[in-house]
């Protein structure tokens, strides 16, 4: 019992109904939305990246993956959320087990889409890398492998909440995600210094006058390309889950404070916000499945006329 009221003392409390209001419509309100933009474009998503014949199967098996969890936020963890919001708006006290219900959901969801963004990344800079070795060692059967573990390992890290106490959740989660940040700006910075060194090569190439393949060149900005896209999505979900880890820690040192609380509530709006934006990168940064896209919503478009 004394776990149960330590948690609930991070979310708004009856008596703070007044001030904590106008908070609580904000998020309601972003939220409803978001969970309709989240499903229904991840969902196109799915289908033009399946679709789309010049993308790489590991990364298409990355990216529908990364879509998924993304999915999962807009049926799950949002419509879940939205409960709270509303109970806490009416006034109504919540059971304790509602509440571990509802962090199991987000530790899984969040979970999966943290290590989906981290085997993308480790994904393109292995493209890059490895070059002609790529195919050969990043193989169909890893890639799908590696997917199938990043979810178990979510699936089996988002229930320790119940058995930690708060503030070593909060550290730990705190921990693993600025470890995993870390992790992927160093993946991309040396991602960088590749691409960077491919580029002054074939430049040499051709100031030399060399025969330089097409195919390779092509291929290089197609790798090009797709690295820029995930480091979009890496920047998206960096701006959007940052937030609400930084509110962790401060929970941990200075306590369940008002300012905090209203902070954390706003911090998981723009984390759902991130399973939103995502299909909307990879439209926006990789042309492969904008193309797609379009010519999806034509055909929707002819056949409604």
């Amino acid at each position: 019992m004394e776990k149960c009221e330590i948690l609930i003392e991070h979310f708004p409390l009856i008596s703070e109904h007044e001030e904590f209001f106008p908070t609580f419509i904000a998020n309601c309100v972003f939220n409803t939305l978001l969970c309709y933009t989240a499903t229904i474009v991840n969902v196109v998503a799915i289908y033009a990246i399946r679709k789309t014949s010049s993308l790489p199967k590991t990364l298409k098996t990355l990216l529908v993956s990364l879509a998924i969890s993304d999915i999962g936020v807009g049926l799950l963890a949002q419509p879940f959320y939205n409960f709270f919001l509303i109970k806490w708006a009416r006034k109504s006290d919540t059971d304790c087990v509602i509440y571990w219900a509802l962090l199991v959901i987000m530790n899984f969801v969040s979970a999966a889409s943290f290590f989906g963004v981290l085997a993308i990344s480790v994904d393109r800079f292995l493209a890059i890398s490895l070059h002609l070795r790529y195919q050969q060692i990043v193989t169909d059967k890893r890639v799908i492998a590696a997917v199938i573990s990043v979810w178990m390992v979510s699936a089996l890290a988002s229930p320790l909440i119940l058995w930690l106490e708060s503030d070593t959740h909060h550290m730990l989660l705190t921990s693993v995600g600025l470890i995993g940040f870390l992790i992927t700006a160093l993946v991309y910075i040396k991602m960088y210094l590749v691409l960077r060194r491919h580029r002054n090569d074939i430049e040499a190439f051709q100031v030399q006058q060399v025969t330089q393949d097409n195919g390779e060149i092509v291929n290089f900005s197609r790798l090009r390309k797709s690295a820029v896209g995930t480091f979009y999505v890496y920047l998206a979900f960096l701006v959007c889950y940052l937030p609400c880890a930084v509110c962790l820690a401060a929970f941990t040192i200075y306590g369940p404070i008002t300012t905090l609380k209203k902070f954390f509530l706003y911090s998981w709006t723009l984390m759902f916000l991130n399973s939103s934006l995502n299909p909307f990168i990879f439209c926006w940064k990789m042309g492969h499945i904008r193309r797609t896209v379009i010519n999806i919503l034509r055909k929707m478009v002819r056949q409604g006329n």
